[in-house]
């Protein structure tokens, strides 16, 4: 468990130790060698205690393996001069994570990048419950992406049940990473303050494929929506002609006129009529 220690301010000892240094040499002078020597060895061995801490950083103390606690006040600060010092960045980090291949709830291979804002909170955790804590942060990253795209379809397409997909559930899918990231960085102190998906695609095998497939998509939805235009234009006309009494038309001829608009306004090219010289019965 993380704790909080403030050392003694590194000023009085450093005044102290010099204080030593130079009776030391006062007394060497005056031929108390014996005396001498001892403050000299004294102001030499108390040096390694002194150390600085700059903001947004902290100081991990250990005293013969044994942890006595973390220095988060920045300053200049001395301690026992036996104690081990590392340091640990407490500044806000990020990293984006490089494409990585995964499958999503179907099974398609799709490649998904994150980037991560990360930071420190937990520094005896972040020292001795993991290995590297740093090298820990993208492994885990790597294994929460694959299992949150395991949750969710890409798109609709194949998953037309699915409410939240990759593709479309931007916010919901962001809060899902976050959270698996944060669980799992949780075993090293970190705290995880975003987590975001920065590229998605379909993997490169497959892409063609299901580009393919989107377009088929969006044309047959375009054709949908003419054609539902089209009767609907074509019911206008025939409704018009008959409330205006412009002409009759017997069943056979209205099948012709139907079928000769439903031709012209679903075209995708111009039409090109064939004039009718004669009369409406030739």
């Amino acid at each position: 468990m993380e704790k909080i220690i403030k050392p003694a301010s590194g000023y009085i000892y450093l005044f102290l130790d010099l204080a030593s240094i130079g009776a030391s040499i006062y007394l060497f002078t005056q031929g108390m060698f014996i005396v001498g020597t001892i403050l000299l060895f004294l102001g030499i061995i108390c040096l390694p205690g002194f150390f600085i801490v700059e903001p947004n950083k902290a100081v991990v103390m250990l005293l013969f393996g044994e942890y006595k606690g973390t220095v988060k006040a920045y300053g200049f600060f001395w301690v026992n001069p036996f104690m081990t010092k590392k340091k640990i960045s407490l500044r806000v980090r990020n990293f984006e994570n490089k494409p990585v291949k995964v499958n999503d709830k179907i099974g398609n291979p799709v490649m998904i990048g994150t980037i991560v804002v990360w930071q420190v909170q937990d520094t005896f955790k972040a020292t001795f419950d993991v290995e590297d804590y740093e090298n820990f942060v993208h492994l885990q990253t790597d294994a929460a992406v694959r299992k949150m795209a395991g949750k969710y379809p890409y798109d609709d397409f194949e998953a037309e049940n699915a409410e939240i997909t990759l593709r479309s559930g931007v916010e919901e899918v962001n809060h899902s990473l976050e959270i698996e990231i944060a669980e799992r960085l949780e075993h090293a102190g970190i705290k995880v303050i975003e987590a975001r998906i920065s590229h998605l695609a379909y993997s490169s095998e497959i892409a063609s494929a299901m580009l393919q497939r989107q377009q088929a998509t969006a044309i047959v939805a375009a054709r949908r929506k003419i054609v539902d235009g089209a009767v609907g234009m074509v019911e206008m006309a025939l409704h018009d002609l008959k409330m205006k009494d412009i002409i009759e038309f017997d069943d056979e001829k209205k099948a012709v006129m139907v079928s000769n608009l439903m031709v012209v306004l679903c075209s995708d090219k111009s039409a090109s009529p064939v004039l009718n010289v004669g009369t409406l019965n030739q």
